[in-house]
């Protein structure tokens, strides 16, 4: 018998019918002897409502009540849950966030769990009752509810099932698995059978929308397994697991890209201590977060052009934020451009092989190519380039790293 928390997405409940089938399937792995516990996210598209509605109210509104307001979308997907459960002869009960309860910050609409009360509900599974529990939610130390951000209930799932001790956490998405690539573009991406924490982490991070990143890091941090299924084909998914568990590392996992890249250049920046602090220290303070960065050798060692990328949504507040404190600064102008995606390859094999770099570079070199930035970490090499030729490099890179399907 295992312990198995299993956790539905908007779109395996989006309405009655599809909750219908939720229901067979967690009465599926009771019948196979297993203990289960249920968390949900809200029907699809029902948070974004919700959201609406508090904007209608105004901008400036208090983050408090718009946790009240958008925690109720879970409110009625477990409760329809735990009907169907019962209906089909299983004992089970709903449990909003505040009545575990999760325990989190009072950093309202973005909260981090801190710790989770399961002694009632060890007590309920061992007697065979199925906890139908709400994602995305909690309660402060205030005594009013929270949000964990979007995508939270990812997060909630891997937290509970951390907190139980339980044998894997199945997230169920509209996909089937982690991909070599995004399979809407990249036609022979083939699916992973196991990934590792770091890899599905960088992937994460880099735009696979499979898993939220909060999630992946803290089943990183506990070990937890994760699989990731489909709602709507019943097949085997892919394994999220510890480096140690997968015997053959690959060389190269994935490719990963992402579309939401913006790319500032300061040119003729005065090349002088303290230069760097006097542009991102503001962009911090403004919560424009950078990513990648790239210094020119300066000229004479007067000027240099300095480049790095933000998120589209920063792109705005982090030129107006330079533009105020271009006197501590001190450039020539900026230039900003939108029309950039970041491409990555993935895979802890690379700690032990060189060259992948290389491989990286020529491929996009004899496809024509230009890279503008490069970045790099101990399992990742991540350059920017023009929008235009995403689909030909994820393509092109994918083959050259032997991923293809046979």
């Amino acid at each position: 018998m295992a312990r198995i928390v299993q956790k539905f997405g908007g779109t395996s409940v989006g309405d009655v019918e599809r909750i219908k089938i939720v229901a067979l399937k967690v009465k599926a792995e009771i019948d196979r002897g297993n203990e289960i516990a249920v968390v949900l996210s809200a029907m699809s598209g029902e948070t974004n409502r919700l959201v609406g509605l508090v904007n209608e109210m105004g901008s400036l509104y208090d983050a408090r009540e718009y946790d009240s307001v958008v925690a109720t979308g879970e409110q009625v997907t477990i409760g329809l849950l735990a009907l169907a459960l019962q209906d089909l002869g299983v004992s089970a009960r709903s449990w909003l966030g505040w009545q575990l309860p999760f325990h989190t910050d009072d950093v309202h609409a973005k909260a981090r769990i801190q710790k989770i009360d399961v002694d009632e509900l060890n007590k309920r599974m061992k007697t065979g009752e199925v906890p139908v529990v709400a994602g995305f939610q909690g309660i402060g130390p205030d005594n009013r509810i929270t949000t964990l951000g979007r995508g939270g209930s990812d997060t909630s799932a891997v937290a509970l099932a951390a907190a139980l001790g339980a044998d894997r956490c199945d997230i169920y998405t509209d996909v089937d698995g982690v991909y070599t690539s995004d399979p809407r573009i990249v036609t022979k991406a083939r699916k992973l059978d196991r990934i590792t924490y770091e890899e599905m982490l960088e992937m994460a991070s880099l735009g696979a929308k499979v898993l939220q990143t909060r999630a992946v890091e803290m089943a990183m941090k506990y070990g937890q397994r994760i699989q990731v299924l489909s709602s709507f084909e019943d097949k085997p998914g892919t394994l999220v697991v510890d480096e140690e568990e997968i015997v053959e590392k690959e060389l190269v996992s994935g490719i990963a890209y992402s579309r939401d890249e913006a790319k500032i250049t300061l040119v003729r920046v005065s090349d002088k201590p303290g230069v760097a602090a006097a542009i991102f220290g503001p962009l911090s303070d403004a919560s424009v977060n950078v990513d990648m960065i790239v210094q020119n050798e300066s000229v004479g060692g007067k000027a240099t052009d300095l480049t790095f990328t933000v998120t589209q949504a920063d792109l705005e507040r982090a030129v107006k934020t330079l533009e105020k404190h271009s006197d501590d600064i001190g450039y020539e102008k900026i230039h900003s451009d939108d029309n950039v995606v970041k491409i990555s390859v993935v895979g802890v094999g690379m700690r032990s092989h060189a060259g992948v770099a290389q491989r990286m570079f020529v491929t996009l070199a004899e496809k024509g190519i230009n890279i503008q930035v490069i970045s790099t970490s101990e399992i990742k090499v991540s350059v920017l380039i023009d929008e235009e030729y995403t689909e030909l490099a994820l393509r092109a890179l994918h083959t050259a790293y032997g991923l293809d399907a046979a």
